[in-house]
């Protein structure tokens, strides 16, 4: 198992917080499914609009498949490039270990 951590560091305006996840649903999201491989991802929110995106997938290759197929997307009708800044940072890195706790249970 493979990991993308991908940062859009803040401060980041209310209008750029709603643009970008209109993008992520409308635009990105559909671009991800095209591929039709399996993966997961966490969507993290800073009260200043710091967003981290953690991504899983099998594979890094999927990973940066993945990459190309959302930089090879287009902006839709109404997007506006100004608020749709790119990522400050992505890093890639393997899943070394998995912890699920529920009720003081490790598993």
């Amino acid at each position: 198992m493979h990991a993308q951590i991908t940062y859009f560091r803040g401060p980041r305006s209310p209008q750029q917080v709603a643009a970008a996840e209109f993008a992520g649903h409308e635009r990105v999201l559909p671009a991800v499914q095209a591929l039709g491989r399996r993966f997961r991802g966490y969507r993290l929110l800073g009260a200043d609009g710091t967003e981290i995106v953690i991504s899983l997938a099998d594979r890094e290759e999927d990973l940066l498949d993945m990459q190309k197929a959302i930089f090879a997307t287009t902006l839709l009708p109404g997007e506006d490039p100004a608020l749709l800044t790119g990522p400050d940072s992505v890093e890639l890195f393997p899943v070394v270990e998995v912890f699920d706790v529920e009720g003081g249970q490790s598993s």
